[in-house]
């Protein structure tokens, strides 16, 4: 078996916790990979970069939190290699095992006691002046927003070429299922099933009495416009990528072909998850 180290070396711990990730792997006969900007501070293993991963390693150990599984499926598309996320952070959704059971659910997982998840994700195109301008990917979410200086927007909001609604506001979420959990769940949107296939539209600070979030069929496409100040209307992908957006653009939201696959113990459970994190969210717990 071939597996492959993910840290988020910013986290406290993560390099303490990758060395003995690979030592342990290591001793059960396992093959340790790592990206080559950690190898030399990590250990005397196999360097590959994470976008040639799925072509050399059977799984991947992400140590950080859900922002570091979200890079993480970034980093190693266009492969599809599953995922088993170590939360070393406070607040995870995404993340199947906190660090005190690491190495008793490394056991586990080398026995075969689990399953693979697989999670839907988006497609974004940014289109402009009949091209396209941009394109990324998202397990969570595409957020158009406005900028910290920015007046109301107004956004408008097609699915499947139908025109839906427009609303002045600060901006709006479109989310899988899996980011029911993230920045939809704060602006007020519904929480949903990770395999539920839908798409979730979730208005930021609608001002108006009427606009609430929608769910629809994975199968369709959202598209977005604005109008308001241009030079402060960014697009925002998973919190971690984006871009600036101009008058007459539109933005295109699918499901995307790709999947992220994520490592579970047969014992997961997402209500158990959801119940348990929230329960440290209210209690002040930083995200």
């Amino acid at each position: 078996m071939r597996i492959a180290i993910f840290p988020n070396l910013s986290k406290t711990d993560a390099l303490k916790y990758t060395v003995a990730t690979g030592e342990f792997l290591s001793q059960r006969g396992v093959e340790v990979i790592l990206s080559p900007d950690v190898k030399g501070l990590a250990g005397n293993w196999d360097a590959v970069p994470p976008s040639e991963w799925s072509s050399v390693a059977d799984y991947c150990v992400v140590l950080g939190g859900d922002g570091t599984l979200l890079a993480a499926v970034r980093a190693t598309a266009p492969g599809q290699i599953p995922l088993l996320g170590v939360n070393l952070g406070h607040l995870g959704f995404l993340t199947e095992v906190e660090t005190p059971d690491l190495f008793p659910t490394l056991d586990k997982f080398l026995r075969g006691e689990f399953f693979i998840e697989r999670r839907s994700m988006l497609d974004i195109r940014v289109e402009r002046e009949g091209g396209v301008a941009s394109e990324f990917s998202a397990l969570n979410e595409v957020v158009v927003a406005k900028g910290p200086f920015a007046r109301l927007i107004r956004v408008n909001i097609w699915v499947d070429d139908r025109y839906i609604d427009t609303f002045p506001g600060d901006g709006l979420i479109v989310s899988t299922a899996t980011g029911s959990t993230a920045y939809s769940l704060s602006a007020g949107g519904p929480l949903v099933s990770p395999e539920v296939s839908c798409i979730l539209i979730t208005p930021v600070c609608p001002h108006s009495l009427y606009s609430r979030a929608m769910v629809i069929s994975s199968r369709s496409r959202v598209g977005i416009s604005f109008a308001g100040s241009p030079e402060h209307v960014f697009l925002t992908v998973d919190g971690q990528q984006g871009a600036g957006l101009e008058p007459g653009d539109v933005v295109s939201v699918s499901r995307a072909e790709r999947q992220a696959h994520l490592v579970r113990l047969k014992d997961w459970n997402f209500f158990e998850v959801l119940r348990k994190k929230m329960k440290e969210g209210h209690s002040g717990a930083d995200h």
